[in-house]
């Protein structure tokens, strides 16, 4: 999201568009001691947790409907990921006045918990061909009327009377962006998606055979990644092995991500980080361990798989074990290259193990990098750190900022060369290597295939056979939940029993919640 946001400003700097207002503006903005405009735009981005401000072994929020959010705009990106509970806790600390905005896919896979939010809200919103009444008031003048009679209050169908109307809260709300912005303009991954989404397996097959979309790779019957990309793969978790910069070998490692529809079996996130790790430290990047027996060694990436609001450190959150000077854990040190200081929450917040927080001044004042190994840079004190206690390195709250932990101090955590879509929901790789099992599976759907190769941001590797690619588009992942009735997407008589049960109705994964 932050980066979303720092390239939508350097967009409309390129496109010549003027965010600092004329000097007379400016000088009246001061004036006032009012933000000027340009200063008004966020650059970085938070967790829904951590906005709404953790309270340790509480279920409760600092914000809430006593103790609203102090935001005149709030935006959350990724809503689909947003599971009933926390929407509920969100929506009841958004204060009067203030607007909320919720960009999402409602094709991808809907929240591991309860519900399916998202789809329901845009389902109670209709099709989005609607205006809010106050704007269709102000362009009735301009447009005139609509025909009478040119749209149907309702139909029949199947027994059922439904409305055509959407004249809920919701309606007009809705507003579906037609380009997006995530994937490399030279990345043709969008037919591809496309097809998927709308469970055309004819058409996903053909466009992956034909070889015609830039970027994407299609190795049928699943040819094993770790031996059809092994250089290339070691490769860039060698460099991370070698990284000098805790910031710049995060970004490095979101460069590349191998991941899996299941996380049992050969093709799953478990066996996949076993074999990893194993190859690693046959080639010497994982001689540097704390023990022959240890699971601990120089860069090894992490993923938090539980919430633990004592470190503010969350399920999904992605670190990365790297040496560090002599006791990284005892305050600021001058001999650091990082700007080192105690943890700045307050001591209910801190977990009993000491953390730090970083900022590298070179991550600071470099860019991103599309390129690999940008963390390996010289360090004056290499040689220290190389000597120094392995300690895993997480991003902090601000741009380029990071948190360290001692190893043994982290909660419940995998390691995360290899990661399930579900967990990497909500996240981009430059690259993305996505491994299917070699046979079906019920976790497989097209929502699971979709979300998997959108991570995708320039290059898709896609392995796995006709048969599981086809059973998985066939299956549609489901959440029955009552929302979408309850904000009013279906107004509708109660339903005459039908003549006939369908008999084409696809399979749904999916359960009540």
């Amino acid at each position: 999201m932050a980066e979303s946001l720092r390239g939508a400003v350097a967009r409309a700097i390129a496109d010549g568009i003027q965010l600092p207002p004329n000097p007379s503006t400016s000088v009246l903005a001061s004036a006032e001691n009012q933000p000027l405009p340009w200063e008004s735009l966020p650059t970085g981005a938070s967790t829904l947790h951590r906005l709404l401000g953790v309270i340790p072994d509480s279920p409760q929020f600092r914000h809430n409907a006593d103790n609203p959010l102090p935001f005149d705009l709030i935006v959350v990106d990724e809503a689909s990921m947003v599971d009933l509970p926390l929407m509920c806790k969100l929506v009841e600390a958004v204060a009067d006045g203030t607007q909320l905005i919720l960009l999402g896919d409602a094709d991808q896979l809907p929240s591991v918990e309860a519900g399916d939010v998202l789809a329901a809200i845009l389902q109670a919103a209709g099709p989005g061909d609607a205006l809010q009444p106050h704007d269709a008031d102000a362009l009735q003048p301009l447009l005139g009327s609509a025909p009478t009679g040119s749209t149907p209050a309702s139909t029949q169908t199947g027994g059922h009377t439904v409305s055509h109307t959407h004249s809920g809260g919701l309606a007009g709300h809705r507003v579906h962006l037609l380009r997006g912005y995530r994937q490399a303009e030279d990345f043709a991954l969008a037919p591809l998606a496309e097809a998927i989404r709308t469970g055309d397996a004819d058409t996903a097959l053909a466009l992956l055979r034909s070889g015609e979309l830039a970027g994407v790779h299609f190795h049928e019957d699943g040819e094993d990644p770790l031996a059809l990309g092994r250089d290339a793969l070691l490769a860039h978790w060698r460099a991370l092995a070698d990284a000098q910069d805790p910031a710049a070998a995060l970004r490095d490692a979101a460069r590349l991500r191998l991941l899996t529809a299941v996380r049992a079996g050969p093709q799953g996130a478990r066996g996949l980080n076993a074999r990893i790790e194993q190859l690693l430290a046959d080639t010497g990047s994982g001689a540097r361990r704390l023990g022959s027996a240890s699971p601990w060694f120089q860069g090894r990436l992490l993923l938090i798989t539980e919430n633990s609001y004592r470190h503010g450190l969350f399920n999904g959150d992605v670190g990365i074990c790297l040496r560090s000077e002599a006791s990284p854990f005892s305050g600021r040190s001058d001999a650091s290259p990082f700007s080192v200081r105690s943890d700045t929450n307050t001591p209910s917040e801190r977990s009993d193990a000491s953390t730090v927080t970083a900022r590298s001044d070179a991550a600071a004042s470099s860019g991103p990098s599309h390129g690999i190994g940008t963390a390996n840079r010289a360090d004056p004190v290499a040689d220290s750190r190389a000597q120094g206690p392995l300690v895993a390195w997480f991003e902090g709250d601000g741009d380029g900022q990071v948190r360290g932990f001692h190893p043994a101090a982290l909660p419940a955590h995998e390691s995360a060369f290899a990661m399930t879509v579900h967990k990497a929901q909500g996240s981009e790789f430059d690259t993305v290597w996505l491994q299917l099992p070699t046979r079906d599976a019920r976790v497989l759907s097209r929502e699971l295939l979709y979300t998997g190769i959108t991570r995708a941001r320039r290059a898709l590797h896609l392995a796995g056979s006709e048969a599981v690619i086809r059973a998985a588009l066939a299956r549609h992942a489901a959440r029955i939940s009552g929302l979408a009735w309850r904000l009013g997407a279906q107004q509708q008589a109660a339903p005459a029993k039908p003549a006939t049960e369908p008999s084409t109705a696809l399979p749904v994964q999916g359960s009540l919640f």
